[in-house]
């Protein structure tokens, strides 16, 4: 049977790591975890499961930890995770049921589930989220330059049936700190393309683009349908782009 290193990059994930590494149980022979200097209690927390950890810093783009990760684990597969992710035990029977039954298959991607305050959000575009997680060792790679990117893999990938679950944001104030987080890394982003400023651009960052993603994630993808909390998603979702874009202009004025 192929041996699987469960890897993390990780910051402050006292609370979220132990229902985490608890839910791998069974699957994994490694656990790697590298983290950024967390404040908590994590890197204890690590420990307690057996995980191998690094300390480091904790850099913007989280990635690239991840991909250290990546780097250090040692074992035939690789199962690339956040803290605040489960795997099901249908998704553990799934992970050991096909590892060594496809050798012409170097990754596959899995379903996710979104927790937003109190449900999983099956409408708006949010399900099955697919993420490319699970590839063998050597043949899959972050590129470490956005906030939402896959894995690269080399070769064929298939997908698992299977969802992951992702606690995202039982909380409202820990979506708006998340929320904070994402705006000034896609702000950065901004600056670094060289978006630039004029009024068409202004008009399609405040107004075009967050009035198209409401409409994209509420009405054609029925995010009406999950409740308020699908309205809340759609609307806050939106507002990332105007809110991104009032950073990226307050960076330009401070220079």
């Amino acid at each position: 049977m192929p041996s699987l290193s469960v890897v993390l990059a990780t910051y402050n994930e006292e609370k979220n790591l132990p229902d985490c590494l608890k839910s791998v149980r069974g699957i994994t022979d490694e656990i790697v975890v590298v983290d950024g200097g967390s404040k908590d209690k994590t890197v204890d927390v690590a420990k307690k499961y057996g995980a191998r950890v690094i300390i480091t810093t904790n850099p913007s783009i989280f990635h690239i930890n991840k991909q250290k990760a990546i780097d250090i684990a040692t074992k035939d597969w690789i199962l690339q995770l956040d803290g605040d992710e489960r795997v099901t035990p249908e998704l553990k029977k799934e992970i050991l049921d096909v590892l060594d039954k496809k050798p012409e298959t170097n990754g596959y991607w899995m379903p996710r589930k979104n927790w937003f305050l109190g449900r999983f959000l099956m409408k708006g575009g949010q399900y099955p989220d697919y993420t490319l997680r699970l590839y063998r060792k050597g043949k899959g790679r972050l590129p470490q330059m956005s906030v939402h990117e896959q894995a690269i893999v080399e070769g064929n990938v298939e997908y698992l049936k299977n969802p992951l679950l992702h606690i995202a944001y039982p909380s409202f104030s820990g979506y708006l700190t998340r929320l904070d987080r994402y705006t000034n890394l896609i702000a950065s982003e901004l600056r670094v393309n060289k978006v630039g400023y004029s009024p068409i651009i202004s008009v399609k960052y405040m107004l075009f683009l967050p009035l198209w993603w409401f409409f994209l994630t509420y009405f054609r993808h029925k995010g009406f349908m999950d409740s308020w909390q699908g309205l809340i998603f759609s609307f806050f979702s939106a507002l990332r782009f105007p809110i991104a874009y009032i950073k990226f202009i307050k960076k330009i004025n401070e220079n």
